[in-house]
């Protein structure tokens, strides 16, 4: 059994095939695995939770692993070494989530593109058709992820308490969500993974798109990540196309290609949910 997995930090799924390439199970589900933030324990008690995962986990002969976190050899080596403890036969390889972004978006495995993903983190490297190259490392949700899930989350948090909002956007706003500042400050400071807390208020953005305040939001957001991660490849944009994977992404497709008209580079492919191209890509290598 080969198990694919594309984690971020809201959630990660797992697709087991034989060496054939066959479905085994139905797509697994459990929440991210993000090593940058989750400690070792919260780690392995994530994997052990998935019933699925426990009665399968000595079948497992290869893991190939895409993960946020993992861009770095701390973190990478951690959850390495939590799969290896919990899948006892297997062979394993942990990739960074990006990796997942170029195999499932490229249109042929030597083709060089800049790939951003734009999730519950965002991200952009360059893939030169062998290899991965990055021109800034994150920092993190904090400080960094320009038109991810957790940057907008901020925003509208941020845009509801200093009055941006226009009304009726401010009305559904708090009609969604519970708004009251004890609540969110609990979520944002006691709670565990903050970061996919405030992604999760992104999706209000889509079920809005009809107000102008929104659409300027998403392009603003857009903008920023545009400016400060796409335009590092500006000679690689020369001649490569710029693709998209998550579910941010996917629907801001408009505002990404309005954005791109504006700057200059052009949009490739979009890819909601990786772990679809991953399978393809690693059942043709068997």
């Amino acid at each position: 059994m080969i198990l694919v997995v594309d984690s971020g930090s809201t959630k990660c799924d797992w697709i087991a095939v034989d060496n054939n390439g066959n479905q085994l199970l139905e797509k697994m589900r459990t929440k991210g695995l993000n090593p940058a933030i989750l400690p070792e324990k919260k780690l392995r008690k994530i994997i052990r939770k998935n019933e699925d995962l426990k009665a399968n986990r000595e079948q497992v002969t290869n893991i190939y692993f895409y993960g946020a976190g993992c861009g770095t050899e701390k973190p990478k080596a951690l959850l390495k070494g939590v799969l290896e403890e919990i899948f006892v036969n297997a062979v394993i390889e942990v990739e960074e989530d990006t990796m997942a972004a170029v195999y499932a978006t490229i249109n042929s495995i030597n083709e060089a593109a800049v790939v951003c993903i734009l999730g519950t983190g965002s991200n952009c490297s360059y893939y030169d058709g062998e290899k991965l190259h990055q021109r800034v490392r994150s920092l993190g949700y904090s400080i960094m992820d320009d038109a991810s899930g957790n940057y907008y989350g901020r925003q509208l948090i941020r845009d509801y308490y200093f009055n941006h909002m226009t009304e009726d956007v401010k009305i559904a706003f708090e009609t969604k969500f519970n708004v009251e500042d004890d609540y969110i400050k609990y979520n944002l400071y006691k709670q565990p993974n903050p970061n996919a807390y405030l992604a999760s208020f992104a999706e209000f953005m889509f079920l809005h798109k009809d107000s102008e305040y929104i659409v300027n939001l998403i392009k603003k957001g857009i903008r920023l990540f545009a400016t400060n991660m796409i335009m590092q490849y500006k000679e690689e944009l020369k001649t490569a196309p710029v693709h998209f994977a998550g579910s941010i992404a996917f629907f801001s497709q408009n505002e990404i290609k309005e954005v791109a008209d504006e700057m200059g580079f052009r949009v490739g492919n979009f890819e909601r949910r990786p772990i679809e191209g991953l399978v393809a890509f690693h059942t043709n290598k068997l």
